[in-house]
């Protein structure tokens, strides 16, 4: 079994700074892309950012120069700092990960979500 658990949500005033964080773990053999992605409500699913296992990014247009991912390949982890943030920033976060498993079996996994409040 794979899971991914995302923490770092929370409540912040516009301008403010998060950072989210997402682990994962289990029956991992290896990570290729990992990212996040955002439903505000009443919204569809919209991707926010990507990070392949080289380094490789890529951005959702609204978040371009606010919001950098990163990740730890050593501990499955991958991190998305957010600043100057806005309130149309406001949604749940879900972490994606394409993961291949120790019998060899792909298939993309997500996280439960945290909740980003951005307040005016």
């Amino acid at each position: 079994q794979v899971q991914l658990v995302e923490s770092g949500g929370g409540l912040v005033q516009a301008g403010g700074s998060l950072r989210l964080s997402c682990a994962a773990s289990g029956s991992i053999f290896s990570i290729n892309a990992m990212g996040w992605y955002r439903q505000a409500r009443g919204k569809q699913r919209e991707l926010v950012a990507t990070i392949t296992s080289g380094g490789s990014t890529q951005y959702g247009d609204s978040v371009k120069g606010r919001f950098t991912i990163s990740r730890d390949n050593a501990k499955n982890t991958v991190l998305l700092q957010m600043n100057s943030l806005k309130p149309e920033d406001t949604a749940v976060y879900y972490c994606n990960a394409a993961i291949i498993t120790r019998t060899y079996y792909a298939m993309d996994y997500w996280g439960k979500g945290t909740l980003v409040t951005v307040s005016s």
